[in-house]
């Protein structure tokens, strides 16, 4: 990136002696309740690397985690959190939104059973009950994981535990659940006194792709502003990889009622997650999960990278 970066180890207080301007307005949409995924945006924020790029940035918590990229498209709000599979079902609606950065740059969901259960390897799951939460993408990363052990979906019963994930597993009410992070999912189990075991995506057939993303409207992709805030990310990132304590203890200050067990060990379990040039596209990989997800019928056609996603330079 052509800005140069705030020294990693400065404070927000040190930059007040600078001659004081005005700090141009920016919003941000997270796709869920503040936590630990947002360590770098968080960083950013307490840590005053945004100040230091001139940007007063509110950060925004949904009523609703479907609308920050809609909200994004109807200009009521500059940047939005979101998820590289919803990007491409927005494109295939039409919804005028543009990726420019990462913020988490491996998938997070998974697949998990408890370690002591029957389930030793995927193809244990014959004949077994998965519970899920969202049918669509998670069914078609399902499938394809099946796949990869000649399974198919009829080989498996699905049951809608809505967001109740852990407490069904743990309960025997499903022998497996898909789409649990296991950054949260597995760290919840292993609180609860048991023993969880996660099969990746990734490494199950399944393309790699971007858990977490920013979005912004299409039209806007050459903001000033955008430069200013990847900026920012980039040096949180490199922050809170070097200085992961300070970070947390940061973040807790600012948001002390995620002071608990679980956010602890999640902070600590994303940490390397995170993208650590979240400006860079890697448009190779963006090709691959658009094909796959055409393949599994979750959109219609594969549309050039370049329509919906951007390098922020």
């Amino acid at each position: 990136m052509k800005k140069t970066l705030l020294s990693l180890t400065v404070a927000a207080g040190i930059l007040a002696s600078a001659p004081a301007q005005a700090a141009e307005k920016l919003t941000v949409l997270l796709d869920w309740f503040t936590n630990p995924d947002h360590a770098p945006v968080i960083t950013a924020q307490t840590k005053g690397f945004f100040e230091a790029e001139g940007l007063d940035v509110e950060l925004i918590e949904p009523a609703d985690p479907a609308m920050p990229p809609k909200l994004v498209a109807a200009g009521q709000g500059d940047i939005a959190i979101s998820y590289q599979p919803t990007l491409h079902a927005h494109i295939e609606e039409g919804l005028p939104v543009a990726r420019i950065g990462t913020l988490v740059e491996t998938p997070l969901n998974s697949l998990i059973v408890l370690k002591d259960g029957p389930i030793k390897d995927l193809k244990d799951l014959k004949g077994k009950t998965i519970g899920f939460s969202v049918s669509g993408f998670e069914d078609a990363m399902l499938g394809q994981m099946l796949k990869s052990v000649n399974l198919t979906m009829d080989d498996v019963e699905l049951i809608n535990v809505n967001f109740a994930l852990s407490p069904s597993l743990m309960s025997g009410q499903v022998d497996a659940v898909i789409g649990a992070y296991r950054n949260f999912e597995l760290t919840q189990i292993a609180i609860e006194g048991k023993e969880g075991k996660a099969f990746f995506p990734e490494e199950n057939g399944v393309p790699i792709f971007d858990e977490l993303i920013y979005v912004v409207n299409k039209d806007k992709t050459d903001d000033p502003r955008f430069e200013k805030f990847m900026a920012a990310i980039e040096a949180a990132t490199i922050y809170l990889t070097n200085h992961p304590d300070e970070a947390w203890n940061a973040f807790i200050e600012a948001y002390p009622h995620l002071n608990d067990e679980l956010n602890r060990r999640a902070w600590k379990d994303t940490l390397p997650r995170f993208a650590k040039r979240p400006a860079a596209l890697d448009a190779g990989r963006y090709q691959r999960f658009a094909e796959f997800m055409a393949e599994a019928g979750l959109i219609s056609k594969v549309v050039p990278v370049d329509t919906y996603a951007v390098e922020i330079r």
